[in-house]
């Protein structure tokens, strides 16, 4: 199991082990998730306080005292923690014989370590032999690490209790996003989307609870962006599907609604994918490989020959030099990239080379002649090998940087969105049609922008957020299209007009996004940022903290067992290590910890609902009748 960072626990030969290294332990399970460790975190810290005491022939009532209070607060909070995963096996059969037996286990080690602790009424001197923490180590060693191994266990077992949580709330958001794909009229359309909406909340609840509980910043990023994509289609979806029904016979409406539901469709197989580790989402497929990446594993590769001749091969190192080098092609061969730039990367990739090529030269005399460590000529040659590839990332970055920089400075004006509009709205599908191209090509500059700033983004976090752009202006792009055409085959149309409204509102706030990335990019690389939030402004609105509630063993916190971190209340312990300074100092030796975790609620996916219906003499229907709706203590509240 995985357990870092948590603490080591000391064995009786005085040896750090592992808390979790109980050979009866499952050790195909792995901690994934911070709420977990951090549950466990004071649970060590007590039981290494009862362990890594100093052994001496005195030790005062007060000793004993605070030994005996740690281990009973130890053992009451386990029989609390039990109860809790009892109750959890009891409702979920299907992890009943695990839960039941990891909570055994728990329970036995946890009665283990109260006896060997019960030395609060007696001195040393009148134990009458009796077995206690003092004189049998390896006793409590084995009680604790049993204790540690099977807490983890149950709280690894609770989880996938969350996980099955998400994969059903996706089931049913999934069958209802079908329904509404096939409904025929407005009427059926608000009663579904209504439901639609709701799902929408209780997943975006469960899944924002989720992105802020993983350790993987990775996969936190990659949560974050599907859920953002959800965000954003929500609405879309809804203008769509009321311009499709409003206009059945439209070709371009149709297209415009079928890239929201299956763009939406493959974000909540995103989620999954993320939630379940499936095998699908293939790192490879998600991060190809960056420059930065490259440099940085090539720079450190170079500089390990000060410490062994031998760690690589003269050819490994050409050779993951040209590999390197070949990955700038995506900024050379760019028609976007100006001649003094292409040249100047071009010369850098060049130096680079020879510079290469010297420190091999250097290395492979040194090797002659056996040297045992890096030679003067190795390690000027290995200054300058390092200094060149810096030089080339630099230079590469203050491309990407520079021409992310002009084209957000260009579609600050959103002249071609304005245009579509305008020609959309006079019904002159020529105009729409030139507007388009001018559109399209500015979404090629974006995407392959966000190609070059994934180079030089420095965290794989940021690399995640960047393929999200690329993606996001990508699809983005023809869908606003679609929606001119739309609008200009049917200009009095206000459904088709608000329709185009939203995609253009998504595209300037993938712009801003855009900014935002670029701003942490450049803080990154000149270490401004002692400490990345990545993603923090692409889930901001995503997610809000709240203070933790108390436990209830109602089925909704059960499930949630892991986030909460059962609430195990154990009890901080200021005994330390050492019997003399349990003896000098004055303090109290217990005191009452705090809360372990706190609850990450997260406000759900805003979504507006709006409701259009048709009203002339002889259907007698409502013309124009808007509704909207937003949420309001987690229920769907509707407004005029």
């Amino acid at each position: 199991v995985c357990c870092s960072p948590l603490p080591a626990v000391v064995d009786s030969a005085g040896m750090a082990s592992s808390p979790c290294g109980n050979s009866n332990f499952d050790s195909g399970l792995e901690i994934k998730t911070r709420s977990v460790e951090q549950t466990l975190i004071p649970l060590v810290s007590q039981i290494t306080t009862l362990i890594n005491h100093k052994d001496k022939p005195k030790k005062s009532e007060r000793t004993l005292a605070a030994i005996h209070r740690v281990g009973q607060a130890v053992s009451v909070a386990v029989g609390r923690f039990v109860a809790v995963g009892e109750a959890i096996a009891a409702e979920n059969q299907e992890l009943k014989d695990e839960m039941g037996q990891a909570c055994f286990e728990a329970r036995r080690a946890g009665d283990a370590i109260a006896q060997l602790t019960d030395v609060g009424s007696a001195l040393p001197s009148q134990l009458d032999g009796r077995v206690t923490v003092f004189s049998d180590r390896t006793a409590m060693v084995k009680a604790a690490r049993l204790l540690l191994s099977s807490v983890t266990k149950v709280l690894v077992l609770a989880d996938r209790i969350v996980i099955k949580q998400i994969i059903t709330s996706r089931n049913k958001v999934l069958v209802t996003l079908d329904h509404l794909e096939r409904v025929s009229t407005f009427q059926e359309f608000v009663q579904i989307f209504s439901q639609f909406g709701n799902e929408m909340v209780e997943f975006a609840h469960l899944t924002g609870d989720r992105q802020n509980d993983l350790k993987d910043e990775k996969k936190k990023a990659r949560m974050a962006a599907a859920r953002a994509v959800l965000e954003k289609c929500t609405m879309m979806l809804l203008t769509a599907s009321k311009t499709c029904l409003r206009h059945p016979d439209c070709e371009s409406a149709r297209i415009n609604k079928d890239a929201v539901f299956h763009r939406m469709r493959c974000a909540l197989e995103q989620v999954i994918e993320i939630v379940t580790e499936a095998r699908s989402c293939g790192e490879n497929r998600i991060l190809p490989a960056s420059i930065y990446n490259g440099i940085k594993e090539f720079k450190s590769g170079v500089e390990c020959l000060r410490e062994n001749l031998y760690s690589l091969s003269p050819q490994s190192m050409s050779s993951q030099l040209e590999a390197l080098v070949e990955r700038t092609e995506d900024f050379t061969d760019s028609a976007y990239t100006s001649h003094e730039q292409r040249q100047a990367i071009l010369g850098l990739c060049q130096l680079a080379r020879q510079d290469t090529q010297q420190l091999v030269h250097a290395w492979v005399e040194a090797q002659s002649v056996h040297a045992k460590e890096a030679t003067k000529d190795m390690e000027v040659a290995i200054l300058k090998t390092s200094q060149s590839v810096s030089d080339l990332r630099r230079e590469l970055h203050k491309v990407a940087v520079g021409r992310a920089s002009d084209l957000l400075k260009v579609h600050g004006e959103q002249l071609p969105l304005r245009a579509l509009k305008a020609a959309g709205a006079e019904g002159n599908l020529e105009e729409v049609a030139e507007y388009s191209r001018t559109l399209t090509e500015q979404k090629e500059q974006l995407v392959e922008t966000c190609r070059l700033l994934c180079h030089v983004s420095g965290t794989e976090p940021l690399e995640i957020t960047c393929i999200h752009a690329e993606e996001t202006f990508h699809v983005i792009g023809p869908q606003i299209i679609s929606a001119a055409q739309t609008l200009a085959l049917h200009p009095s149309s206000k459904i088709a007009k608000e329709n185009l409204e939203v995609f253009c509102e998504a595209w300037e706030s993938q712009l801003c996004d855009m900014a935002l990335l670029l701003r942490e990019i450049n803080d990154v690389f000149e270490g401004r940022r002692g400490q990345l939030k990545s993603l923090h402004w692409l889930s901001k609105h995503l997610a809000n903290m709240k203070t933790a509630k108390a436990v209830k063993l109602d089925a909704e916190e059960q499930t949630s067992m892991a986030k909460l971190g059962l609430e195990l209340r154990l009890l901080s312990s200021d005994v330390d290590t050492e019997v003399e300074k349990w003896e000098d100092q004055e303090h109290e030796i217990v005191r009452q910890s705090q809360s372990l975790i706190q609850i990450l609620i997260h406000h759900s996916l805003g979504v507006a609902v709006a409701q259009e219906f048709e009203h002339d003499a002889k259907s007698q229907k409502v013309l124009r009748h808007r509704k909207k709706c937003h949420m309001n203590g987690g229920e769907w509240v509707n407004v005029i």
